[in-house]
């Protein structure tokens, strides 16, 4: 990638001073969209409110002008979504630009790319963007062949052209810098690369963890070795991208993925693949492509982490061959490297298989501590937790050594079929 790609300066968006009440939800977000767009207001228009609510942190609103006359289809093409951020949820996401690219310069970048529909303007607590007209999955549309085709050439789409680096700035938090403030025995880690990655998010997220009685201390202790130990075995820059790095979506759960309408309006279009496009950008950061991959592929479980869903080994190959044909075209790579591709991301990817788990079982954790929406948060993180646990365990030998039966998760990943 050129330097002319990877440094890119702060996007300007119009800025709205006003914020979004959950307590006053269509009051606040009538005087967000009537400030975007004051043509909305008066005779002839008729504002309407749809809450997506598949989301398990933010709000999510589709605001449309049902004006006579106009078709469903032009109706969607002015339809504005309005994201506001849940309660407390700057413990876990850098907004601007400290750890991670920034949302907005995340989005911008995006849309730049026509990866992402164009940003209108953000506000105090969120952002209002396009909406783009199509149909979010539910989990069990994941596993639908034309819907993970779609899938795994967007997601290509994404590692092969978005640059990974450039995304700090001089005014960048480090972990470091967060870890001297508190007066504890963690080491922080130091990924191979400097800058804003994966890595140093789950880093921050640790960090972040509660430790107001002696039993979170010694969680949050046992979660630090945990990192350094993956850090140590699974950070070797040896994956595709930059250093082993791309531009990583990093949450492509069911409800992120858009399946659009077909050209030919049929439910399958005649090669197969589903058009989809990505929404929610704001875990967007550089990581390894197997862990964009394999987090991707943990979701098909769903919130409920149901493992009977999970891709067996010869499906996994099938959706890191349509990826690495779409990666290869993005690239201009030959179509000779493609099976030498897709036989290092298979590995990669059962090597990363558990570190979602870790993940948002760490993020989890704080979301107990922090937020206000009605999910168990405390269950769902040790749900994920024993997700990493479980791998671990295949990864050292010690569930084979102590003779007890392969977990189900893990079996269906083991599955040939």
């Amino acid at each position: 990638m050129g330097s002319t790609e990877t440094q890119m300066a702060a996007p300007e968006f119009r800025y709205i001073p006003l914020s979004y009440s959950h307590a006053d939800s269509q009051a606040s977000a009538l005087r967000l969209i009537l400030t975007l767009n004051p043509d909305w207001e008066g005779p002839g228009n008729n504002i309407e409110f749809v809450r997506f609510t598949d989301g398990i942190t933010n709000t999510l609103l589709k605001i449309i002008n049902l004006k006579p006359g106009l078709t469903e289809e032009q109706i969607d093409n002015e339809a504005v979504l309005m994201r506001a951020y849940g309660n407390g949820t700057e413990v876990l996401i850098d907004r601007e630009n400290q750890l991670s690219l920034g949302e907005t310069k995340s989005h911008a970048l995006l849309a730049s790319r026509g990866l992402a529909p164009p940003l209108l303007a953000r506000f105090k607590n969120g952002l209002l963007y396009r909406f783009i007209r199509g149909k979010p999955c539910g989990h069990q549309d994941l596993v639908s062949p034309p819907i993970w085709r779609g899938v795994a050439r967007r997601l290509a789409q994404w590692h092969a052209v978005l640059p990974s680096s450039g995304a700090a700035s001089a005014k960048d938090t480090s972990v470091a810098e967060i870890a001297a403030s508190q007066d504890d025995e963690i080491t922080v880690i130091k990924p191979r690369r400097a800058g804003p990655s994966m890595w140093t998010v789950l880093q921050k997220w640790v960090l972040a963890l509660p430790v107001t009685t002696p039993e979170q201390r010694a969680r949050r202790l046992s979660l630090q070795a945990e990192l350094q130990w993956v850090l140590d075995i699974l950070d070797d820059g040896k994956g595709i991208g930059e250093d082993g790095l791309v531009f990583s979506h990093c949450d492509l759960l069911c409800a992120n993925v858009i399946v659009l309408p077909s050209e030919n309006g049929l439910p399958t279009p005649e090669d197969g693949i589903a058009p989809v496009n990505f929404i929610d950008y704001e875990y967007a950061v550089p990581a390894p492509a197997a862990f964009d991959i394999s987090n991707h592929l943990a979701e098909w479980g769903g919130y409920d982490c149901d493992y009977n869903m999970m891709p067996t080994k010869s499906v996994r190959r099938q959706f890191l061959t349509e990826y690495t044909k779409s990666y290869c075209e993005q690239r201009g790579l030959d179509a000779s490297s493609q099976a030498e591709i897709v036989d290092r991301l298979y590995e990669d990817v059962d090597r990363f298989r558990g570190i979602p788990g870790l993940y948002w079982g760490v993020w989890a954790l704080i979301q107990a501590q922090i937020s206000q929406i009605d999910f168990d948060y405390a269950s769902y993180a040790e749900i994920r937790l024993g997700e990493y646990y479980a791998w671990k365990r295949e990864a050292d030998g010690s569930r084979k050594q102590a003779g007890e039966e392969m977990p189900l998760r893990e079996s269906r990943w083991a599955s040939e079929e």
